[in-house]
């Protein structure tokens, strides 16, 4: 894992919140989607890097520089978890790529 990704996953706050759509008796009463979220200026990125994180993010990045994903795929918070940390490490790696 480079620097980047692991300044990242150290920097990144997770909240669990309940998950919406179908799933069963539980999907409104147990939190297992995990909301991401990471100041993308603390990453301290080149800025031709951050530039291109924030048109790849898109509406995932908000003014101030917050980078929120939302992961709700799975009906467990580890595997929602581990799927979001996945996500966010596949967006920074893809914004390193220069074109």
């Amino acid at each position: 894992m480079d620097d980047i990704a692991t300044l990242a996953l150290s920097l990144v706050e997770e909240s669990f919140i309940a998950s919406s759509g179908p799933g069963g008796q539980n999907v409104n009463k147990v939190a297992t989607a995990v909301q991401l979220r990471l100041n993308a200026f603390a990453l301290r990125l080149d800025p031709q890097v951050f530039h291109r994180l924030k048109q790849l993010a898109g509406s995932k990045m908000t003014a101030k520089g917050e980078l929120v994903l939302t992961a709700r795929r799975f009906r467990t918070q580890e595997a929602n978890r581990a799927d979001g940390r996945e996500r966010l490490l596949e967006l920074l790696a893809e914004a390193q790529n220069l074109p």
